[in-house]
């Protein structure tokens, strides 16, 4: 049997993975609710937290197919949002809001050397300009978007993984949390789902009901996404930014 060894070191005290605890959440994801989550996770084989950090040993699922098409992945982001939507009641998970002032000083910090890239197009730079100082109105605004799900948190592609029977695998629950579900779905467009291809993801889904009001939030998400890259690598962010701007 091949297993997946996941060891971290306690995080930095202060920062965003100590604040928002994400190394225990994904432990005690594996424990208490990867047995019952209903969709397709990697086999858990041990889980531990302690004060030198935390352990998994995991289901290998390396021979799988990186990522998932579009509509699969919708399909399973849905289900599992309507199978926990009102009863994602374990009292640990991540509640909104939580970190939004880390994350708006990131990002108040990130915006000069953003606002100076050359790939990202006049009206992405605008917006992007629009959301220092507001980042924290931006997160408030999700928790007006309705009922609470279990949501994984980060609902990327390089999160998932297809088998050879077509299932998708969702991987990495450090950012496992209690949310409106359609912001796991705003995050898998903005992350990973080229334009042409949103409407299929929208149709699997089968609803895009409060997506305009996450999506600024997912969209700062984006922008600090880019700014990791070296300047002239981040056109395909810019694209997906443009279209997150258009369901504004």
């Amino acid at each position: 049997m091949r297993t997946h060894i996941k060891r971290r070191q306690p995080a930095v005290p202060g920062s965003i993975p100590d604040v928002l605890q994400m190394f225990e959440s994904e432990v005690r994801f594996y424990r208490e609710i990867a047995p019952v989550v209903g969709v397709r996770v990697p086999e858990c084989y041990q889980a531990e937290s302690g004060p030198d950090g935390t352990l998994l040993v995991l289901e290998d699922l390396s021979d799988w197919a990186a990522g998932a098409e579009p509509p699969a992945a919708a399909r399973v982001l849905r289900e599992l949002h309507d199978r926990w939507a009102g009863r994602a009641d374990w009292g640990w998970l991540r509640p909104l809001g939580a970190g939004e002032q880390l994350v708006a000083d990131l990002y108040d910090r990130s915006w000069p050397a953003l606002a100076g890239r050359s790939d990202l197009s006049a009206s992405v730079r605008s917006f992007g300009e629009r959301l220092v100082g507001r980042v924290v109105e931006a997160e408030k605004a999700v928790a007006q978007v309705g009922a609470l799900t279990l949501a994984h948190g980060d609902a990327s592609a390089q999160n998932m993984r297809t088998g050879p029977d077509g299932v998708v695998a969702l991987l990495d629950w450090e950012d496992v949390s209690a949310a409106p579900g359609v912001l796991d779905l705003a995050w898998f467009l903005v992350s990973s789902v080229e334009p042409e291809r949103w409407p299929e993801a929208l149709s699997a889904y089968g609803t895009s009901e409060g997506l305009s009001a996450v999506m600024p939030s997912v969209m700062v998400q984006g922008f600090l996404s880019a700014s990791d890259l070296p300047d002239g690598e981040a056109v395909g962010w810019n694209g997906r930014l443009e279209a997150a701007l258009e369901l504004l």
